[in-house]
């Protein structure tokens, strides 16, 4: 299969990278953006003439799309580019692998939820309730997505770490092995999510499709949830963080999510329930904390 990666040096592009290594697949690996020691194909994946022009090139079988607008603040006041990234690019994907006959891995987010008030792990077929300009968009990107009635599979995920870019991760292992003191937010719970292990899940259904090879549609289209398993707050997360760091001289505690004012009320609760990934592509998700574990190992081994 020839493979069209959009947003390649983004954390999940990163990690496409790893794992692209094992497969018998070819990849290519595009970005709006130059990354150091890595080859990048240029693609505005918002110009649709380009987008044709390359998947017919190129012969494409199948497109991740790991780019996006995720500055979930910022999409408050950027409308119009948050919604040309996160909606009406993703549509123009779908509509060149229709036309190519092919597959499109979309990256949605728990964001989608978060209107309503839950409780219990949220499922594909719940109703999307987002808060705000980023969730909405994201939400919108699905459905342009389905409307098209390209093979597609669709995965959310929530809370995205890796050893590459900025991540909640990196800041936290900075701030706790700098500050004497840090308050961190206790009332949002969800799932930290490993983007290797995210990569990784995306293989799985790369594989499948291969194995299928639809002729009349692909038997498993639809929306999943990904994330890794478990469930923990911010407060949690930075707590296990430091803790793995060694760093024991900050002191860390629990605060309200209204402590820090945000133009966008983000989820409460948005852990992802996993049962349909897990059975349908066979995968088995790792504990947030085992993975966090090998993520701070890779961190290490890079510096070396």
């Amino acid at each position: 299969m020839n493979i069209l990666v959009t947003g390649a040096n983004g954390q999940l592009g990163h990690e496409m990278r790893i794992i692209s290594k094992n497969t018998g697949y070819r990849f290519l690996f595009t970005d709006v953006v130059e990354a150091e020691g890595v080859e990048t194909t240029f693609l505005d994946m918002t110009d649709a003439d380009a987008v044709y022009e390359m998947v017919k090139k190129e012969k494409i079988d199948c497109i991740v799309n790991c780019a996006a607008y995720t500055n979930v603040d910022k999409a408050e006041s950027d409308v119009e580019l948050c919604r040309k990234l996160n909606a009406e690019a993703p549509r123009i994907l779908a509509e060149a692998m229709k036309e190519a006959g092919g597959l499109l891995v979309q990256v949605s987010t728990d964001y989608v939820f978060g209107g309503d008030p839950y409780n219990t792990p949220c499922r594909e077929e719940q109703k999307g309730t987002p808060t705000g300009v980023y969730g909405q968009t994201k939400l919108e990107g699905e459905q342009f997505i389905e409307a098209t009635g390209c093979d597609h599979v669709i995965l959310r995920t929530a809370w995205l770490y890796s050893e590459f870019g900025r991540n909640f991760v990196k800041t936290m292992l900075n701030l706790t092995a700098t500050k004497p003191a840090l308050n961190v937010v206790f009332d949002q719970a969800g799932t930290p999510t490993y983007a290797l292990d995210l990569a990784v899940a995306i293989k799985a259904v790369l594989d499948d499709y291969a194995a299928e090879q639809p002729k009349q549609g692909y038997s498993k289209t639809g929306i999943y949830h990904f994330s890794n398993e478990g469930v923990c707050s911010w407060y949690d997360f930075t707590k296990r963080i430091a803790e793995l760091a060694g760093n024991t001289e900050c002191d860390i505690q629990p605060c309200h999510s209204n402590e820090f004012p945000s133009p966008v009320t983000r989820p409460a609760y948005s852990v992802l329930d996993k049962t349909k990934i897990k059975q349908t592509f066979s995968l088995k998700i790792p504990y947030w904390t085992d993975s966090l574990k090998v993520c701070m190992a890779n961190m290490d081994a890079l510096k070396k």
